[in-house]
């Protein structure tokens, strides 16, 4: 059930990079946000091989606002710091 589940995923996922670029941001993150879910599923019933070639797929199809959430993440928090010193 898993498997059939991450072939939608991957269908999906598809589908949403077709669309507009203004119109993919909500459901193309939303898909980010299932794909942990769905490779843990994956690791439950296939195994550790099944969750290395779903990782590889995720990362492929997402690199770009992984890339961004990451940097977003890892921001200097220099200006925090710098309103609750006023």
């Amino acid at each position: 059930m898993s498997l059939i589940a991450a072939i939608l995923w991957v269908f999906a996922t598809t589908g949403v990079a077709m669309l507009p670029v203004e119109r993919h941001y909500v459901p193309g993150r939303i898909l980010l946000c299932l794909a942990p879910f769905l490779l843990v599923w994956l690791g439950i019933e296939l195994g550790w091989g099944a969750v290395a070639f779903g990782l590889f797929a995720v990362v492929s199809m997402y690199r770009r606002p992984i890339r961004y959430y990451w940097a977003k993440f890892r921001a200097p928090r220099e200006t925090l710091i710098e309103d609750t010193q006023e």
